[in-house]
C-alpha cells in the first residue's frame, strides 16, 4: 500500500520520538515503529467501510424522514438510491473485504451518533445527494460519480471525523491524505459490477518491509558518524541550534547516501528535500539541500559514497 516517501516519513516520525525520549531502546523503538505502520492498514479499512456504514445508516434515516408529520415528497422517495449504489455493494458484497473490515467496526459503533449520523445529515442536504437522487436513471458510472464525490467533498475533509482519529492515533491525519488517495483510485479505478476492491497489505513487498527497518536501525546505530557530518558542514553552526527535525533528516539522507547502495543519490536529495518542505521550519529545504550538495560532492571523490545496480541510475 505505502510508497517509499511515506515509508521514510513514518521512519522520520520513529527516529524523532527515539531521539527526544529519555528511554533509547532500539529494539522498543523498531516494535512500536512496525505498530505504527500496521496502524495504516486499521486506518485503510476504516476509511475504506465509511460508505458502506452510511449506505446501511442511510436506511434508519430515511425510514424516520417517510415517519415525520410533515414528510416532503423527496423524505418519502429515493431512500434506497444509496443504499443501493453499485460501488458500496462492491464493498459491502466482498466477503474477504467485509471480514478485513469487521475487525475494525467496532471503532465506527463508538462513534455512531457523533459521526455517522452528522456525516450523513450532512451528505443528506447537500446538491450532490439531491442531484444524484432525483436523477432519472442510475448506472455504474453515476454511482461512481456520486460515491467519489461525498468521498472527496463530505468524508475524507470533514472535521469531526479528522479530530475522531486524531483522538485515536496523533499519526493518523498525516496518514489520512495517502490512504484517501489509495481508496479514491481503488474507487476510480472500477469498470463494472464484476470488479474488485482489493484490499492492500501495509508494504507492497518484502524489500519495503526491510528498507523501512534497515532505515531505523541504521540511522540510530550510525548517528554519532552523521552527527560530525553535519557539524562539519553546517559552518559556523553548533549542532543544538539545528533544528532537531533537520537532524534527523540529514541523518536519513547520510544514511541512505552511505549504506544504502541501491538508492541513486539524485532519489535520496529529492525525497528528503521534499519531506522538509512539509514538516520541518521553513529555511530547512535550503539548508538541508546545502549540506547534503557539500557531502555528496566530497564523498563522491573520496569514494565514500559507493553505488551499485539502481543505485547507479542518475
Amino acid at each position: 500500500m505505502i510508497n517509499r516517501r511515506h515509508i521514510r516519513l513514518k521512519v522520520m516520525q520513529s527516529l524523532y520520538a527515539y531521539f527526544t525520549s529519555n528511554n533509547k531502546d532500539l529494539e522498543k523503538a523498531q516494535k512500536q515503529m512496525l505498530k505504527e505502520f500496521k496502524d495504516i492498514a486499521t486506518l485503510y479499512l476504516l476509511i475504506l467501510s465509511l460508505p458502506h456504514i452510511l449506505a446501511q445508516f442511510s436506511k434508519v434515516f430515511l425510514e424516520e424522514q417517510k415517519n415525520k408529520h410533515f414528510a416532503t415528497d423527496f423524505d418519502k422517495g429515493h431512500s434506497k438510491k444509496f443504499e443501493n449504489n453499485q460501488i458500496v455493494k462492491l464493498i459491502s458484497e466482498d466477503k474477504m473485504l467485509l471480514k478485513e473490515m469487521n475487525k475494525v467496526s467496532g471503532f465506527w459503533k463508538n462513534n455512531e451518533y457523533d459521526l455517522i449520523r452528522k456525516l450523513f445529515v450532512k451528505i443528506w442536504k447537500s446538491d450532490i445527494y439531491k442531484d444524484y437522487c432525483n436523477a432519472s436513471e442510475t448506472t455504474f458510472e453515476k454511482d461512481k460519480e456520486f460515491l467519489l464525490s461525498i468521498f472527496d467533498k463530505n468524508i475524507i475533509e470533514d472535521e469531526l471525523l479528522h479530530h475522531i482519529l486524531e483522538e485515536e492515533s496523533i499519526f493518523w491525519m498525516d496518514d489520512l491524505p495517502f490512504v484517501g488517495n489509495i481508496i479514491y483510485s481503488q474507487i476510480k479505478a472500477t469498470k463494472n459490477e464484476e470488479s474488485r476492491i482489493l484490499f492492500s497489505t501495509t508494504f507492497k513487498n518484502k524489500d519495503d518491509n526491510e528498507f523501512a527497518k534497515e532505515l531505523l536501525r541504521k540511522t540510530i546505530l550510525n548517528h554519532k558518524e552523521f552527527e560530525e557530518v553535519i557539524t562539519k558542514k553546517a559552518k559556523n553552526w553548533d549542532l543544538e541550534r539545528i533544528a532537531t527535525m533537520d537532524q534527523i533528516l540529514l541523518m536519513m539522507a547520510l544514511c541512505e547516501l552511505m549504506y544504502f547502495a541501491e538508492i541513486p543519490v539524485k532519489v535520496s536529495l529529492n525525497e528528503y528535500i521534499e519531506v522538509a518542505k512539509y514538516y520541518s521550519t521553513d529555511k530547512s529545504k535550503g539548508f538541508i539541500n546545502g549540506i547534503l550538495d557539500k557531502v555528496i560532492s566530497e564523498y563522491r571523490k573520496s569514494g565514500k559514497i559507493k553505488k551499485v545496480g539502481r543505485g547507479l541510475l542518475e
